[in-house]
Parts: C-alpha cells; sequence; structure tokens
C-alpha cells in the first residue's frame, strides 16, 4: 500500500504560521545513568551544534549514546552536565512542565517502534487532532486542520481509517504527521525507519525531507542503515558516549573536541591501536600523526 504523493506542497495553506527550523545545541553534556548502585557514563563531554533548518543523521552502534542524545534534545531527561539548547531556551533551567510544552508545540519527538508513537485504535485524523490538542491547551495555534495535515502529506486516502487496519509504513508516516501538525521547528526521530520494509522507508524519509525543505523543519535522527543516513547531507558518529566523526556531503572528518581530543575512524585505529603513542607533526597542508622512529 503507498498513499505518499511527493507532488504536494506542505505550504499550500498556513505558509504565514510555517516558521522554519531552530537550532540546537550541545555543549560539554555529561550524562550518567545510576544503575544497580552504580554510575554508567552514557555521554562523555558531547559538542554538537545543529543549525537551524539542518538534516543530520546520528550513527554509531548500538548503546554508544545516539538515543541519548536524542532525549536529551527533547528535553525528555536533563544532562548531568554541560549545556543543552534548542533555539534561545537552556533545557536544563526548564521545570518539566516547561519541557512538556516544547514537546507539544517547538520540538516534535518520534520514539524508536511504531507503536510508541501513535494510537492504534484510532483513525490518522484523530491521531493528527489527538496531537495537536496538546499544542492548543498549552495556547499554541496549530497552522493546519487535521485532514490538511494529511493531505499536505499525501495521505488523503487513509484520513478517517484506523490504524490498526494499516501496515506499520502507513503508521509511521502518520506518526510524522502528528508530529509536524502543531509546526514544530524540531523534529527527532529514533530509528524511524526500523522494523519497515525498504519502499515504506523510502517514504518515510521523503516525508522528513519534504518537512525540512519547505516548512525548513531542523530534523535529527537516529539510524543504523546506512541507505537512510545517505539521505542526510550531515552525519553524526555517536560513539564509546562522544562524538567520533562528522560526514558532510559524503566526506568523511574526524572531530577535535572542546578537550581537544580526536576519536579516529576503525580504520585508521587499524594502523595505530589504542595506547600507541605518535607524535603530532605540524605541515605546510595540516597536520600528520606519525610513530616514533624505534617504536614497537
Amino acid at each position: 500500500m503507498s498513499v505518499g504523493n511527493s507532488n504536494v506542497r506542505l505550504g499550500q495553506r498556513g505558509a504565514e504560521v510555517a516558521r522554519g527550523g531552530t537550532a540546537v545545541r550541545m555543549t560539554g553534556v555529561v550524562h550518567l545513568y545510576h544503575h544497580a548502585g552504580a554510575d554508567i557514563v552514557a555521554l562523555r563531554g558531547v559538542d554538537l551544534d545543529v543549525g537551524a533548518g539542518e538534516m543530520v543523521a546520528l550513527l554509531g552502534p548500538s548503546g554508544m549514546g545516539k538515543t541519548t542524545v536524542l532525549r536529551l534534545m527533547a528535553g525528555v531527561m536533563t544532562a548531568s552536565a554541560g549545556t543543552v539548547t534548542v533555539g534561545s531556551r537552556n533545557l536544563g533551567r526548564l521545570c518539566a512542565g516547561e519541557r512538556r510544552t516544547l514537546r507539544a508545540t517547538e520540538i516534535g519527538y518520534l520514539v524508536q517502534g511504531v507503536s510508541g508513537n501513535v494510537l492504534t485504535y484510532a483513525t490518522a485524523a484523530e491521531n493528527v487532532w489527538y496531537a495537536q490538542h496538546g499544542a492548543r491547551v498549552r495556547g499554541h495555534r496549530p497552522p493546519w486542520a487535521p485532514s490538511e495535515v494529511l493531505h499536505m502529506l499525501g495521505l488523503d486516502e487513509i484520513v478517517g481509517r484506523r490504524l490498526d487496519h494499516l501496515p506499520l509504513g502507513i503508521r509511521q508516516q502518520v506518526a510524522i504527521a502528528a508530529c509536524l501538525s502543531p509546526g514544530p521547528r524540531l523534529l527527532l526521530a529514533d530509528e524511524p525507519t526500523t522494523q519497515l520494509e525498504p519502499d515504506a522507508a523510502a517514504q518515510v524519509i521523503a516525508l522528513l525531507q519534504k518537512s525540512n525543505a519547505e516548512l525548513g523543519t531542523t530534523v535529527v535522527v537516529v539510524t543504523h542503515d546506512p541507505l537512510v543516513s545517505s539521505k542526510f547531507p550531515r552525519t553524526v558518529t555517536i560513539r564509546d558516549g562522544r562524538v567520533g566523526a562528522e560526514g558532510r556531503l559524503g566526506e568523511e572528518y574526524a572531530v577535535v573536541d572542546s578537550a581537544g581530543s580526536v576519536q579516529l575512524p576503525p580504520e585508521i585505529l587499524e594502523v595505530l591501536p589504542p595506547n600507541t603513542r605518535v607524535r603530532v607533526v605540524r605541515t605546510t597542508d595540516g597536520v600528520e600523526l606519525r610513530k616514533p622512529g624505534g617504536d614497537p
């Protein structure tokens, strides 16, 4: 089943209230989880800037801190140390109610797994209405009616259909519609294509691209899928709780963090394994890492 329509523009109505994206910044972020009487370090001094209107994919193996980064950006939890700002707001200084208001109006957040993002017993239109209701009760006027949101995303055919009668891919598209319906400036999605067939995954990514291109929404996703990450102009690899590398338009870069540390790519670690002593040599073209002569 395919109901996507890439020819429909999101800004047909309500263009005056489609406000564009907002920047999100993490500075020196450390986060600890308490488990079985011990502290587990999830993030170790993360510095990450995402500009307004950017599309960024967070990559890396499981358990390395990607979802933690997304949850901190969403204000679902607060950092143990460091700062997370969305636009001009320091999330660590907001109370729980203020962070909930941001998620209802300024931040769209999709958790991992389709079922966690929608009411399967409700129709597509009812799901969008419910997402907008959270904005309305907080004094925020959504830019579109539920049927208009679904129309603009090419989902006209399923406006009145219950989600438990629809495929996973369509349910996820409805989840994205619900997240976009209040007109957020920042859309965060944790593994938005997991459990989806390739065609359905492609339609979900197309909706994220459409929201970015036509509304200016800042989009940050967590993904393990290289086909998904290839659709994003910027990728950031989270490894061992730090920013390990960054890709821009297919070019991969190591990142020097605020402490002056660099995480080397895995293929370089095969040549320079951990605890290898190296000389850092400044050259006319940049910097080189060299093993000292005679070292084993």
